[in-house]
């Protein structure tokens, strides 16, 4: 079975039109491309487009320690050397943010690529203008990124996180700053002019009917094996996003395909699923095959923050065997049984934080998710053991999350769901977590 027949047969006829356009290729490693922490040796990093590597890096989770102050910095050094493993074995594409890591994961970013040539690396930031989308403050971001790396251009520019036509309206379309930037692109200085999205079918319609005007170089999307059918609340399923785009045959730039981490540290019953079938893989590896088996995807990016993150990715794409027809059967069957476990959908983004009165918002979901994954949450006073699992759940709770940081002090003002691109009813959410913990104070579960 080729690659067309797969895609029609799993269900993706959408993606095979662009076969034709994106034939894949391979770069060669760099010097230094020999066997090493079990990476293939003589490896190439795989492109479906020329010039670009299929695993990108997002610089949204750079390795943090502990400044002189004791407060967290990031890691200057531990960023410095796992650019210089990703950019030895092809990895080329690299995505940031004003607004990310308060502001220093562009710094940080371009530190580490200054010490290479610049037409070794492709910078992809953004347009993050949320609390000021004025004209000058827009032109001011944008220029203070060209100056933090240095450089005369940037390869891929995006307005940050938009879901319809309001959004773009209200920061963009009003204010003049389109043509400033239509402007920077024919001069050069800006090579490819696109967004990122997170929003509803209606707003993505919307956004792509701009095409004609605009001329969007590429678009960036969230995509994976769990959203690829199941996006939920007010989000749009990347089937018909990634549809959408290969037919208008725009290159497809892929966000979260962990899904925040949660396809690395699934239910047990569910991860044995995918271990029966490849018990040498890692958990990672689906979810980023599944990612890259797209022929119009241009980079898959993942937010690699310790170098065993980087090793295994490099380890999918290095080696890069697209999904079968069976393969996508069952990412989807697995797909469709995580939908019945009470999980929060939450991908850890921390655009939500900081809250206004403390609350460790993607901390709480994190600690409620890893014990449903874990099977060490509690269900019921009848339960095995359940004295024991009940304190013990109690305790690490207050070990995870400081008292004052927790879900009952949350006032439901709602400042988080207007940040959450995933549109997560937040406060329902720590509702539904502070009753269950309180039910287990009282013993009344």
């Amino acid at each position: 079975m080729d690659r067309r027949d797969f895609l029609k047969t799993a269900g993706l006829g959408a993606a095979a039109l662009g076969v034709a356009a994106c034939t894949p290729k391979v770069v060669e490693g760099g010097a230094g491309s020999t066997q090493q922490n079990g990476l293939p040796e003589g490896g190439a990093m795989q492109q479906n487009y020329p010039g670009v590597g299929l695993l990108g890096y997002g610089c949204m989770r750079w390795p943090m320690t502990a400044g002189a102050d004791g407060r967290q910095v990031i890691d200057q050094q531990e960023v410095n050397r796992l650019v210089d493993v990703a950019m030895e074995h092809g990895v080329n594409y690299y995505d940031t943010s004003p607004n990310y890591l308060g502001g220093e994961s562009e710094r940080a970013t371009a530190e580490a690529l200054n010490r290479y040539p610049r037409d070794r690396w492709l910078l992809a930031t953004k347009l993050s203008n949320f609390s000021d989308w004025s004209y000058d403050n827009s032109v001011l971001m944008y220029r203070n990124s060209l100056e933090i790396f240095r450089t005369d251009h940037i390869d891929y520019y995006l307005l940050h996180s938009i879901g319809g036509m309001k959004a773009f309206e209200t920061r963009f379309g009003s204010t003049g700053i389109m043509d400033f930037l239509l402007r920077e692109r024919e001069l050069g200085r800006i090579r490819k002019l696109g967004f990122s999205f997170h929003g509803n079918k209606e707003g993505f319609d919307e956004l792509m009917g701009l095409h004609s005007k605009y001329h969007w170089d590429f678009v960036q999307i969230q995509m994976n094996y769990v959203d690829w059918r199941h996006a939920g609340r007010n989000n749009t399923d990347a089937e018909y996003l990634y549809g959408v785009l290969d037919r208008m045959e725009i290159p497809v730039v892929i966000m979260e395909p962990l899904r925040g981490g949660r396809l690395a540290d699934m239910p047990v019953t569910l991860a044995d699923m995918l271990l029966a079938k490849d018990p040498s893989g890692s958990l990672a590896s689906w979810a980023f095959r599944f990612a890259g088996s797209f022929p119009r995807v241009l980079t898959v990016l993942s937010g690699m923050t310790y170098m065993e993150h980087l090793e295994d990715n490099l380890r999918t794409y290095l080696d890069f065997k697209p999904l079968d027809a069976g393969e996508m059967e069952l990412l989807q069957d697995v797909a469709t049984r995580m939908e019945t476990y009470p999980l929060v959908r939450c991908t850890g983004c921390n655009y939500c934080m900081p809250c206004p009165y403390g609350i460790d918002i993607p901390g709480i979901f994190k600690f409620y998710n890893d014990n449903l994954n874990a099977g060490t949450y509690v269900k019921d006073s009848g339960q095995e053991n359940y004295a024991r699992i009940r304190r013990r759940y109690l305790l690490d709770y207050d070990k995870a999350i400081p008292t004052v940081r927790q879900a009952d002090h949350c006032i439901q003002c709602g400042r988080c769901e207007e940040a959450c691109p995933q549109h997560l009813a937040i406060r329902s959410e720590l509702r539904k977590i502070d009753e269950y913990i309180e039910s287990l104070k009282r013993e009344t579960l």
